[in-house]
């Protein structure tokens, strides 16, 4: 496959690319039919999602309260934790027919939930509501259908450890490959390593993020025509023999079959690793957890030799309405809150995100330079995540995962991985 030939496959949510110009367990039932307060009694909506804890202490109760006392009659419950437990309790909640009210999505859910009517059609809500959509810069469908609206969407690029980098002699964030190889092996010592690398099949969106991500970084694709494409595949074979090399030259952090995403941010954080892939969100993370250290992010290097667009990973926190919910008005009240125009604005800057109304403007791109930086990234590239709305998007991941984990442990060749994956895949599809 020739790089930059499959760019308008990356762009997999609606309207996504706008984001560029505007960024410079309820219980099951029937829908309630009424708001909060006006048919003679109060409504909880329970909100389960994992961006609590990665924003400031307090900050998204504080627009909670905000909503509550535009919304007289209507609470707002809290359901927080990380966002693998998130993902868990989402599963257990949509396979019981218990989940919350408002849930927090990842994109790779939404298909599968969809097909077990576990989430509410937005499309025929918004229309019921009278809810102008040309506001939204982004949506996730399923048959034409609105099951997730991204309320802001966060770009993978990768962090550097900068005084670990500069000790090691190492001046500048590296841009290609080999200055990637050569930086993570100056920079692995007895005690820190040049790379981290989260391959859990429990929560397999490394293959996303930090697998697939070189991948897309070149301009390349796993997939042709909207087919599984792994074998003979060029593109994906480079990134995962190169990955193969890290992982033989003994610079990726060991435990990497069971590390999960909060695991590689924590070992960051702490100063343990040269350089990881992550998500803007979790800066606030590193900044608390450690103020002392000295970080910058950059684009995601590329293959040697590669001079067109790079695909900038990213990922959204989306919003949807759980089918069992018996305040589903209720419920949409709250989505149209978060996706006003100063909400939005405001909940996309302390995020540190893009946001998700094509009306609102993050105060971050002026005020702090790490997300300047991060916004002359996505400006330069364009965004690319090929596992968004696939068919049961995480077990895609994870069946890539399986078959890479024995090829890094010496079980079988990376040619025979992706020959099996790409078996597996054919059967998901």
């Amino acid at each position: 496959m020739g790089k930059g030939a499959h760019v308008g496959r990356f762009i997999a949510l609606t309207g996504v690319a706008s984001l560029a110009l505007a960024a410079c367990s309820g219980g099951g039932g029937s829908d309630s039919g009424g708001t909060g307060g006006e048919d003679g009694g109060d409504v909880t909506l329970e909100f389960s999602q994992w961006w609590e804890p990665e924003l400031p202490d307090g900050a998204f109760r504080e627009l909670m309260d905000q909503f509550e006392s535009e919304n007289p009659g209507i609470t707002v419950d809290l359901l927080s934790g990380p966002y693998a437990s998130t993902k868990e309790q989402v599963v257990a909640g949509a396979a019981a027919g218990t989940m919350s009210d408002v849930v927090g999505l990842d994109g790779a859910w939404v298909s599968d939930f969809a097909d077990q009517g576990a989430i509410t059609d937005l499309s025929a809500v918004m229309s019921e509501a009278g809810y102008d959509e040309s506001q939204l810069a982004s949506q996730v469908k399923v048959d034409d259908r609105t099951y997730m609206i991204p309320v802001v969407n966060f770009v993978y690029p990768m962090f550097t450890n900068d005084d670990l980098l500069a000790g090691a002699g190492v001046t500048a964030p590296p841009t290609t490959r080999s200055e990637f190889a050569d930086a993570a092996a100056k920079t692995t010592s007895e005690n820190t390593y040049g790379w981290i690398l989260p391959l859990s099949l429990e929560a397999p969106n490394g293959i996303q993020n930090d697998v697939m991500s070189w991948v897309w970084a070149s301009g390349g694709s796993m997939l042709d025509g909207g087919q599984p494409a792994l074998t003979d595949n060029e593109d994906v074979t480079s990134a995962t023999d190169f990955i193969q090399g890290l992982w033989d030259d003994g610079v990726i952090a060991p435990g990497s079959f069971t590390m999960k995403e909060q695991d590689k941010v924590e070992e960051f954080s702490n100063g343990r690793v040269g350089m990881m892939i992550d998500s803007l969100a979790h800066v606030n993370l590193i900044r608390e957890s450690n103020p002392d250290l000295n970080f910058s992010i950059s684009a995601i290097p590329a293959e040697d030799g590669y001079t067109g667009e790079r695909g900038i990973p990213y990922a959204s926190w989306g919003i949807g309405i759980a089918e069992n919910s018996e305040h589903k008005e209720e419920a949409f009240k709250l989505v149209e809150f978060l996706m006003s125009e100063d909400v939005n604005s405001e909940l996309s800057s302390i995020a540190n995100a893009f946001p998700g109304n094509t009306a609102s403007v993050p105060d971050f791109v002026e005020e702090d330079e790490l997300f300047g930086t991060a916004f002359e990234i996505y400006q330069s590239g364009f965004p690319a995540n090929e596992f968004t709305g696939l068919p049961v998007a995480e077990q895609l991941m994870r069946d890539f995962g399986e078959e890479f984990q024995k090829a890094l442990d010496g079980q079988q060749s990376m040619q025979d991985a992706l020959a099996a994956a790409q078996t597996k895949w054919e059967e998901e599809f």
